[in-house]
């Protein structure tokens, strides 16, 4: 699938877009390491029936020009303008590990844009168990990320190599994200750009955990999904409070089987299964 793009909020977003245009929306954002093309096995599943759009995110593969700030609250407004200009109605936003810190940051501030939204392997800054999360030192590449300059004086050009550390590591099988896929994912942080704004992300961790401590003025009452692989570390339970606690009053959870921490590689048809039925569940057919 080619992507095509969209210039919104003086950016040039990559997208890969499939389904009728009158349809239903679902809008997919990508995690760290990787860009749209991680739902390219998922997008097809559910593009009868929906106006499916996935993104690279600012910066990153094939989207041009990059932000100030790593601060999700920022790309979360990126992304509510990319759903207006894309048109979309009845809209769900799925995201997964950055894009999921994306979601919650939609959900906060555009609600009104969003029928439901699914939070996919990630914790979200200030967002309990973050406190409990940022001191694994398992996630020790929290901090590195966070260094200014450093990252990217080390990783560029053997982006492929550090990037095989985690999907080796986070992945139930090393090889359910195949080498295509991989060659794909380093290229699309190949540019010194790209593997800045990915960095960025963490380094606006901190900015991120403030805004988010902030209690919302009402509850927000618009339905979410929590997903999490099967091999995930962590009790998702844990996650499902601490969102409940941080003002989401309509939660519910669930485990990708046969997945670790990149659900759409791993297991992207009992993901897009997943994502169907919750369209359903929530009466949006």
């Amino acid at each position: 699938m080619e992507p095509s793009s969209i210039v919104v909020e003086g950016l040039t977003i990559a997208i890969r877009e499939a389904g009728p245009r009158d349809a239903p929306g679902l809008v997919l954002l990508h995690g760290w390491p990787q860009s749209s093309h991680a739902f390219e096995n998922v997008i097809g599943r559910l593009a009868t029936d929906q106006r499916v759009i996935a993104p690279d995110l600012p910066g990153i593969g094939g989207s041009q020009g990059t932000r100030k700030t790593g601060e999700k609250a920022d790309l979360a407004r990126v992304i509510a303008a990319l759903i207006e200009a894309c048109g979309l109605r009845q809209v769900i936003v799925a995201g997964h590990d950055v894009g999921g810190q994306i979601v919650f940051a939609l959900l906060r501030n555009h609600p009104e844009i969003l029928s439901t939204a699914a939070i996919m392997d990630v914790v979200v800054p200030g967002v309990a168990p973050w406190d409990k999360v940022i001191r694994n030192p398992n996630l020790w590449h929290f901090a590195f990320h966070a260094v200014p300059a450093l990252p990217e004086l080390l990783v560029g050009r053997h982006e492929r190599a550090y990037f095989d550390f985690f999907f080796d590591t986070l992945s139930k099988e090393k090889s359910a994200i195949p080498a295509e896929a991989r060659d794909i994912y380093a290229k699309a942080y190949s540019r010194p750009e790209s593997l800045k704004a990915g960095f960025d992300w963490y380094r606006a961790f901190s900015e991120d955990a403030k805004a988010n401590a902030v209690p919302p003025a009402s509850p927000i009452d618009t339905p979410v999904l929590c997903l999490r692989g099967a091999a995930e570390t962590g009790e998702i339970t844990d996650y499902l409070n601490g969102l409940k606690a941080a003002g989401l009053s309509n939660v519910e959870g669930d485990i990708i089987p046969d997945s670790g921490h990149f659900v759409a590689d791993e297991n992207p048809g009992a993901l897009a299964l997943r994502l169907a039925r919750f369209r359903k569940e929530v009466g949006l057919v």
